[in-house]
């Protein structure tokens, strides 16, 4: 069963500040990506939760990334403490993680908060653990295939059109993650297998190298402000189904970050072609600087 998505739905996820809030209450993100080999991964999952609005960002990574992070944000804190969701993963290889790492990415993901799970990270949920939060996974059509081997599903391949949104529900059935299988159709399955959100509202200038770890910081940080918001009301949205019938919580706040971050690449390519239909070239920092704006037409209706 398909679920509709667009704009209201989106808006129905976010929230504006109100003058009672303080950084805390708007949500804070940990991140752990980014490596020594692709250090630009975690620059642009920080500066997208950033623009996508949160109250605070952690960083939590190896050097270099940590010195570009704070040369282009300087706001983000690079030291533990509280965290209300969590996005690993972007931006590294699992083939080349250094010693320590896995134990520490366990130990995020057996955490109590919500966890986004990107690309190099993706490999830790093929143990079948259902310890700790709400997790919602990431992968491109080759990752999605890698993960179902992992699984003991059978992959998809190229073309695999429509089957797509079968494989997701699959999936999501089997890990118990809310699944994101990113492409020109994005799809959105929850959990217990039964819904999916396609969006196909985005622009092919998007398939750029980094967009993905644009999208991964949309997320977490959309994540974030709803996890902000059930601690203060004591609630525990992952418990519970959508009382109108949609799509579980956590599947309809991805389903909102998927949105936001198609509309924000066309945005972007507009202003980049000076506003012609077909749009222009884009870079994913590009796409990152175009969320305030999204966000805020969004909010206002």
């Amino acid at each position: 069963m398909s679920v509709p998505w667009g704009p209201t739905e989106t808006a129905a996820e976010l929230r504006a500040p109100t003058d009672t809030d303080d950084k805390y209450r708007r949500g804070v993100v940990g991140i752990r990506t980014g490596s020594e080999q692709y250090p630009g991964a975690a620059v642009l999952g920080v500066e997208a939760a950033w623009r996508t609005g949160v109250g605070m960002v952690r960083y939590l990574g190896p050097d270099r990334p940590t010195g570009l992070v704070l040369h282009r944000r300087p706001e983000t804190v690079t030291s533990g403490g509280r965290v209300q969701a969590w996005l690993i993963g972007s931006g590294t290889d699992a083939a080349a993680r250094p010693p320590g790492e896995v134990s520490a990415l366990r130990g995020i993901l057996s955490r109590p908060e919500p966890v986004v799970v990107d690309a190099g990270a993706l490999d830790l949920v093929a143990d079948g653990s259902r310890e700790g939060g709400v997790r919602i996974l990431t992968p491109h059509d080759r990752e999605h295939d890698r993960v179902r081997e992992a699984i003991g599903l059978a992959p998809l391949g190229p073309d695999a059109g429509d089957r797509r949104l079968d494989a997701a529900a699959e999936t999501a059935r089997r890990t118990g993650a809310v699944v994101v299988v990113k492409g020109a159709r994005t799809v959105v399955a929850e959990p217990g297998g039964f819904r999916v959100v396609v969006t196909q509202d985005g622009t092919g200038w998007l398939a750029t190298a980094g967009t993905g770890d644009v999208l991964a910081g949309v997320l977490a940080a959309v994540v974030a402000g709803a996890a902000a918001r059930e601690e203060r009301a004591g609630v525990h949205a992952s418990a519970r189904q959508s009382s109108d019938g949609g799509l579980e919580p956590w599947a309809r706040r991805a389903a909102a970050a998927v949105w936001l971050h198609q509309r924000a690449g066309v945005r972007a390519a507009s202003r980049a072609a000076g506003g012609a239909t077909n749009g222009g070239p884009v870079t994913a920092l590009d796409v990152a600087e175009a969320l305030p704006a999204v966000v805020a037409e969004v909010l206002s209706g």
